[in-house]
């Protein structure tokens, strides 16, 4: 994965404090340190951090997938309450409760313009948390261009259920939304994690006619269909590709929603897809130099299958739009989380996300 233009850290004050962190310390090295809480130029904040994700990409950061980083503070999905404001951020004030997104454009820059603000100033630039800048595995964390970056959370929406529209809603919804569904269409959404359960719920949402889900879990495959699959392929059990095409009849399917990030499900996709239908990718590739497409499956360059890709959206209209679905109750993603730790616990978390043990989905980071 090519590595996100470098962003200037934001400034540090020697009068501000200091705050515990959880960092990166290089390639499988990480533990906690103290920093000084961040500083805000005219047109920033800082957030002191009430609730943060762990996220599986966390473990492919710490596992070299972006290549080495040194002292970088990890953590992209977190909620909060306003500690200081820029001069120039208007309309929110400090204690307001806020959702920042994993992805924070800039929204001025070539690509921001263009209407890819995810791949702001440069390829997978708008993720900018635990990239190039320190992020949100802290008692406080800074947010760039906050006018567009920072969210109010509803009060009738908690902190443990905001936090979830800042990448696994975004991500999963992308997902659906990038593959082109037709009304009434199949869809196929192969690993029912947290963000292929969120791509099922935004299929449903996008009017998706029959929802296959695939994984080898028990309780992800209950949770599924939880969420909206009609019908449900246990890959253990059986051949993923044999058992969509006889549930669509040998048609195939119209979208397959890619949610692992890995050569088989991605092969999978390629190959279940019917003529004229789209596979979306919402996995995170953490490993190897390239990914094979089925050539034959692929109709040798010819099958008229669109393969999309893309990195979830950020910014303040996205997460005030996710929060409105949870809010008037179009989704809850609050069965997503199966474990709790305090702050202080956040490395336990990270080595059951890695090892995927006790049925451990998401992780929920509790600050006190």
């Amino acid at each position: 994965m090519s590595r996100a233009i470098e962003q200037p850290q934001p400034k540090r004050s020697s009068g501000t404090g200091t705050m515990k962190a959880f960092v990166m310390e290089g390639i499988d090295k990480v533990g906690f340190t103290n920093k000084p809480i961040p500083d805000v130029g005219p047109n920033d904040a800082v957030v002191k951090t009430t609730r943060a994700l762990v996220c599986t990409s966390d473990v492919h950061t710490i596992k070299g997938a972006i290549g080495d980083r040194q002292n970088l503070t990890l953590g992209h999905e977190a909620v909060g309450v306003i500690h200081k404001l820029g001069s120039e951020v208007t309309g929110f004030k400090e204690g307001d409760r806020v959702l920042v997104g994993a992805i924070t454009p800039c929204f001025h820059c070539d690509n921001c313009q263009r209407g890819y603000t995810s791949q702001c100033e440069g390829m997978l630039g708008g993720w900018k948390y635990a990239n190039v800048k320190d992020g949100s595995f802290a008692e406080y964390f800074h947010v760039s261009n906050a006018l567009a970056n920072l969210c109010p959370i509803p009060d009738s929406i908690s902190d443990d259920v905001a936090v979830y529209a800042a990448d696994m809603l975004s991500t999963g919804f992308m997902g659906a939304e990038y593959a082109n569904i037709p009304m009434g269409g199949t869809v196929a959404v192969l690993a029912q994690g947290p963000v292929g359960l969120m791509a099922t719920v935004g299929a449903r949402l996008l009017g998706a006619g029959q929802i296959i889900g695939v994984d080898g879990v028990a309780e992800r495959l209950k949770l599924s269909r939880h969420f909206g699959a009609d019908e449900t392929v246990d890959f253990n059990k059986v051949d993923t590709v044999e058992a969509i095409m006889e549930l669509t009849n040998g048609k195939g399917v119209d979208s397959a929603i890619e949610c692992l990030g890995a050569q088989t499900t991605f092969e999978a996709c390629i190959k279940v897809t019917r003529p004229g239908g789209t596979i979306s990718v919402a996995g995170y590739f953490g490993h190897g130099d390239s990914v094979d497409i089925p050539r034959v499956e692929w109709g040798v360059g010819m099958g008229d299958k669109v393969i999309r890709t893309g990195l979830c959206p950020g910014g303040n209209v996205r997460m005030s739009r996710l929060l409105r679905l949870i809010e008037n109750g179009r989704v809850d993603p609050s069965p997503l989380t199966t474990h709790r730790f305090a702050f202080d616990e956040v490395d336990k978390a990270l080595r059951m996300m890695e090892t995927k043990e006790d049925g451990i989905l998401k992780p929920l980071i509790v600050f006190s």
